[in-house]
């Protein structure tokens, strides 16, 4: 399966049944490096990734200055240390999952919440870390 695969059949799919989707999502290497994202993903910046990859090395990293993805400011929410972060801007926001090799990234908008963006965005993050990657 190639990882554009993934990005268009688990990331920007239907959640739920529900007939809502995630906003945008993407794979990309710990390098910063983009393995497959979607035609809406936002322009990033070498040193946003470069900061996300910092604040999983040292969780809090980026608590005082939030989280920039693409030139938008996330506001930084409870994630978990080392595997998770969660962002929040207005109605929406991002969740980032680390996996041993990439980041799997999930931007969503109401009216999809917080916790159907982080089910998509771990599920896939989990199964990628069960299969080495």
């Amino acid at each position: 399966m190639s990882w554009q695969t993934y990005v268009d059949e688990h990331l920007m799919c239907d959640i739920d049944g529900t007939g809502h989707h995630l906003n945008a999502s993407a794979i990309i290497g710990h390098d910063g490096s983009v393995w497959a994202q979607s035609s809406s993903f936002p322009q990033f910046k070498p040193q946003e990734i470069t900061g996300i990859m910092k604040d999983f090395d040292e969780p809090g990293h980026l608590a005082p200055t939030g989280l920039h993805l693409g030139g938008t400011k996330y506001m930084v929410i409870q994630g978990e240390p080392g595997a998770v972060i969660r962002g929040k801007k207005g109605s929406g926001g991002v969740t980032i999952k680390k996996t041993g090799q990439a980041l799997v990234f999930g931007l969503y908008e109401e009216p999809v919440t917080p916790g159907q963006c982080n089910m998509v965005v771990e599920r896939l993050g989990d199964y990628l870390i069960d299969q080495g990657l």
